[in-house]
């Protein structure tokens, strides 16, 4: 059995926090020449480098990102073990581990996880954002306890996890008050022309969107392309043109970006899961946010849409 010496992982935590050998040295009380001869020692025996300089500082490699995550894990496991024994009540308990891919629109990640938050035991939240197929990497390594995605996982994957419908709810069309004004009428067709601002082509979005406008013989005029669903809206929030998001926010994105509802498609859906290696879902945090997500998020969206039609020019 090959044992890992805990004090050299220490040191390089320590190193990796501090962002260089000078400042972690101070910390622990050590030369940096031992220090940084502690750092080697655990490379030699890793196999691996997991530290380079750069500048006055030092950087993570790959394999020092992935040595890291699992030494914050292992000390914060620790922590745990002392207050458990000495009778005070432990931070992992309420611990989430969350991937969320880049394409995902925030403000609904957001109210995915608030119900997590709401929890009567606190919950500390720990999020990691990247490409889908790394996220599920660290899931199937059980380095995170569930993945948000826009399309379930394919039956085809390498990765065996499972897919829970959060929900689903349709798009809607939101622009500054002047261009609402303007293209609200004959909605959707009104959008043939129209300067509009879209996700790029590379995403499931994307290729929605055009698909809808050439089943319509709609072609708007596409100002600009974004990978960032939060940049297209400060755009659309100054009167770049018109943009699409959920209709299950439609009220906070009217309120946060000051844009009104030219319209709502829906045809046009969107559907939200959270993967995770586990066929039921245990993790509480993880089961209050598809409860939520369910009974409250996409449900009273549906619910309330003919509603909000009949306000109009309000932009609710």
């Amino acid at each position: 059995m090959e044992w890992l010496n805990y004090h050299h992982l220490l040191y390089f935590w320590v190193v990796a926090r501090e962002g260089g050998v000078s400042a972690a040295a101070v910390k622990l009380h050590l030369a940096q020449p031992t220090l940084s001869n502690q750092i080697r020692q655990l490379e030699k025996n890793l196999g691996a480098k997991l530290l380079v300089r750069r500048g006055r500082g030092v950087e993570l490699t790959e394999t020092g990102q992935i040595v890291l995550r699992y030494a914050n894990e292992i000390f914060q496991l620790g922590r745990e073990m002392t207050d458990a024994v000495r009778g005070r009540p432990t931070a992992g308990e309420g611990r989430l581990v969350l991937g969320v891919p880049d394409v995902l629109p925030k403000m609904v990640v957001h109210r995915l996880i608030q119900p997590a938050l709401a929890m009567p035991e606190p919950v500390h939240l720990e999020t990691y954002e990247g490409k889908l197929e790394d996220l599920l990497a660290d899931l199937a390594a059980h380095r995170l306890d569930v993945v948000f995605s826009e399309t379930p996982l394919s039956p085809t994957s390498s990765i065996r996890a499972f897919n829970h419908l959060l929900g689903e709810c349709s798009l809607t069309c939101f622009a500054v008050g002047d261009l609402a004004r303007k293209y609200r009428s004959d909605f959707p067709q009104s959008l043939h022309g129209a300067p509009m601002l879209l996700p790029t082509q590379n995403t499931l979005a994307r290729r929605s969107m055009e698909q809808w406008f050439d089943e319509h013989q709609i072609r708007p005029q596409v100002r600009h392309e974004f990978q960032d669903s939060a940049l297209l809206k400060v755009f659309g929030q100054e009167g770049e043109g018109i943009f699409m998001g959920s209709s299950a926010i439609e009220s906070e994105i009217c309120r946060r970006y000051g844009v009104r509802v030219v319209g709502r498609i829906p045809e046009l859906r969107e559907r939200y899961y959270a993967l995770s290696v586990e066929r039921r879902l245990k993790h509480p945090a993880v089961l209050a946010i598809t409860r939520a997500a369910r009974d409250e998020l996409f449900r009273r969206r549906t619910e309330t849409a003919t509603e909000g039609d009949a306000k109009g020019d309000s932009g609710a």
